[in-house]
């Protein structure tokens, strides 16, 4: 009896590990990870590297913008700057997710993870779709049949923008409300399956949003957006479909 006993726990301990090893792939295969470990040579431009981009020479005068430090990229939009911090990185898929640790150090601080095609020329700079985290809300936009198309992005740049247009383009949006503490990390994972975005934040879904923009054959790049200054660090992201 107390054999067979031992057999059935050793079975329920390999049952319990191999649920955990499918739910940990469940995202797909993992294109890229990044945890910051390293160094920079100098501090006064940004040197992330691991293929990371940034606008800042365009946008912020060549002024550094993201630091490597503890382990973590610090993002801070410089005083000079023109545009939010975009700090870019490619990843194509079709269907995928992407995971990151965060932490929000005021309270009016946000990231964006901004999914973008250039190639595709329909949609302002390669807009394709954001999903907008602070620390009162998330916020999921469709901008490729919303604000970014080219359409509405330039009537909204001459100001014509009919009444129409800006009930549509609202409609591709959707805020949640959350409850985040400023100064703590968060786990965020951000999952596209089609025309869905689903939001978790620690495990716990927060947000989901349905529309066409989102089922766009090939994301090509993630960019982190940063208005005023957020902390990210243990970036993955996985292709659960490739890009076509």
């Amino acid at each position: 009896m107390k054999g067979i006993l031992m057999k059935k726990h050793v079975v329920a301990i390999l049952s319990l590990a191999f649920s955990s090893a499918v739910v940990a792939d469940d995202h797909g295969k993992l294109i890229f990870q990044d945890d910051f470990e390293r160094t920079e040579s100098q501090e006064t431009t940004d040197e992330i590297g691991n293929g990371w981009g940034t606008n800042s020479k365009k946008r912020a005068g060549g002024n550094k913008q993201v630091d490597l430090k503890d382990g973590a990229m610090y993002i801070t939009m410089h005083p000079t700057a023109d545009h939010a911090v975009s700090v870019t990185h490619p990843a194509e898929f079709r269907n995928g997710s992407v995971e990151t640790k965060f932490m929000l150090e005021g309270e009016k601080d946000t990231l964006g993870l901004n999914f973008a095609d250039l190639k595709f020329k329909e949609v302002h700079a390669g807009h394709l779709f954001k999903v907008t985290v602070g620390t009162n809300h998330v916020l999921i936009e469709d901008m490729k049949t919303g604000g970014m198309n080219m359409a509405y992005h330039a009537a909204k740049k001459a100001k014509t923008l009919t009444p129409e247009q800006k009930k549509l383009i609202n409609s591709k949006k959707k805020r949640f409300p959350v409850k985040l503490e400023s100064g703590k990390w968060y786990t965020l994972l951000v999952n596209i399956s089609g025309d869905t975005v689903t939001t978790s934040i620690d495990d716990k879904e927060v947000a989901t949003f349905t529309s066409e923009g989102f089922a766009h054959p090939t994301k090509r790049m993630l960019r982190l957006s940063v208005p005023k200054s957020a902390v990210v660090d243990e970036v993955k992201i996985w292709a659960a479909s490739p890009a076509e």
